[in-house]
């Protein structure tokens, strides 16, 4: 009943559609409580976690070392009074700061990834005067105006048209395309350091590199959207890191808030953060940068910093990825590639048909995947960064079985 009532209120009071959608795909259930990997439902079923909220449960459900830093401010100031000076807030910019890579100094916070996209669109405006971006093919930056603008499908752009004027898109890992598209217009280069709504897309190695050259020298900015990637989920605090390059300003959020709290960050360099310095009140937020969600992200920093967590992500995702390669060998038919870096792993499938079949049977099995946004035919491995490698081999052997029996049936879909 209880289950029953919920679903009914989803298609009475927020979308009949997405109900439907989530019956579908044998979602069936409600979600009821949840720890480290694994959520229950109202049933008392389990399941293991290997979606992670998109990549914003990197430390696991409820961590305790994150729930108890935010309690603490629970108790003495949950939201900032934005008239005194924040603690909290002041503290976790030092840690960002001291993680990030070259002169990122500055941070900004907000409540998401579109709100930091959005603003690193807006601060590089500001800091050169020029209006032109150019974004990728494929790219997800989000889904508010500007962060849309940039995003790479028209699938979700189109029915907002018109959106922000002066986005040019060009293919990813392209570098003569890119090189072509940025000129003395260009503001920025937004880019992703691996494409994650895209398919778990990893460029070649050096091509972050090659485009932040190519806009150092055509004196546009390079802004490394890292809401996905960023936080350990490559197996380093940011995905720029394994191609050694220093952003002029990055977009940060998901795993940041520790899975407790909604924590999104905007850094930048001293260069580009000046004309913010002269007025400090041209990009104000009311509930970016509260207490609770600044000690979850310090919290969050420390955590990863004492447990070596990345470490433990790079070791454990390329353990994953291994088992995932395995399985692919022996069932070609149904997948095409396994790629991906760190817990940040994806499984291109031959046929779209196939994924929300081995979606549906691994949900109704107790693994808890999807597909990415961009493109269906890519199912997403992006599990707690913590999660041990024995539940990683149950996972890799569902998924074996869930492959197996969609081998036999490929052929109708």
């Amino acid at each position: 009943m209880f289950v029953e009532e919920t679903i009914g209120k989803y298609e009475k009071y927020i979308n009949p559609a997405q109900a439907k959608l989530f019956r579908f795909m044998g979602l069936g259930s409600v979600e009821a409580e949840a720890e480290g990997w694994t959520v229950k439902d109202s049933e008392g079923k389990a399941f293991i976690d290997c979606l992670g909220g998109y990549g914003m449960f990197a430390l696991g459900h409820r961590n305790p070392a994150i729930v108890a830093a935010v309690e603490r401010e629970l108790h003495a100031m949950p939201m900032s009074g934005k008239v005194l000076f924040n603690r909290p807030m002041a503290d976790l910019a030092e840690a960002l700061f001291e993680i990030t890579p070259g002169d990122l100094r500055y941070s900004f916070f907000v409540n998401s990834g579109t709100e930091a996209v959005e603003g690193c669109l807006k601060i590089a405006r500001l800091s050169t005067g020029r209006k032109k971006f150019v974004a990728a093919d494929n790219a997800f930056h989000g889904k508010t105006m500007g962060s849309l603008s940039a995003t790479g499908r028209d699938l979700y752009k189109t029915p907002f048209e018109p959106l922000v004027n002066g986005f040019t898109h060009v293919p990813f890992n392209d570098i003569k395309a890119m090189e072509k598209a940025v000129d003395e217009d260009t503001a920025a280069v937004i880019l992703e350091p691996i494409q994650g709504e895209g398919g778990i897309i990893v460029p070649s190695s050096g091509y972050i590199a090659m485009v932040k050259r190519i806009c150092a020298n055509r004196g546009a900015l390079f802004i490394a959207d890292e809401v996905q990637t960023g936080i350990g989920r490559t197996g380093d605090w940011f995905g720029v890191n394994h191609d050694c390059v220093e952003p002029d300003m990055m977009a940060c959020a998901k795993a940041l808030g520790g899975g407790v709290m909604p924590l999104g960050a905007i850094i930048g360099s001293e260069k580009t953060w000046q004309e913010l310095i002269e007025a400090p009140f041209l990009h104000t937020t009311t509930f970016g940068g509260g207490e609770m969600a600044c000690a979850a992200g310090l919290a969050t920093i420390k955590f990863i910093k004492e447990r070596k967590i990345l470490k433990r992500a790079a070791d454990t995702g390329a353990h994953f990825k291994e088992g995932l390669k395995k399985i692919g060998a022996d069932f070609p038919n149904v997948i095409k590639e396994v790629r991906g870096r760190g817990m940040m792993l994806g499984v291109e499938l031959t046929k779209e048909g196939a994924g929300g079949m081995l979606m549906s049977l691994m949900i109704d099995r107790g693994v808890i995947i999807a597909y990415t946004l961009n493109n269906p035919k890519v199912l997403r491995f992006e599990p707690p960064l913590i999660m041990p490698k024995n539940v990683v081999d149950k996972v890799l052997q569902i998924f074996h079985e869930a492959v197996k029996l969609t081998a036999a049936a490929i052929d109708d879909l």
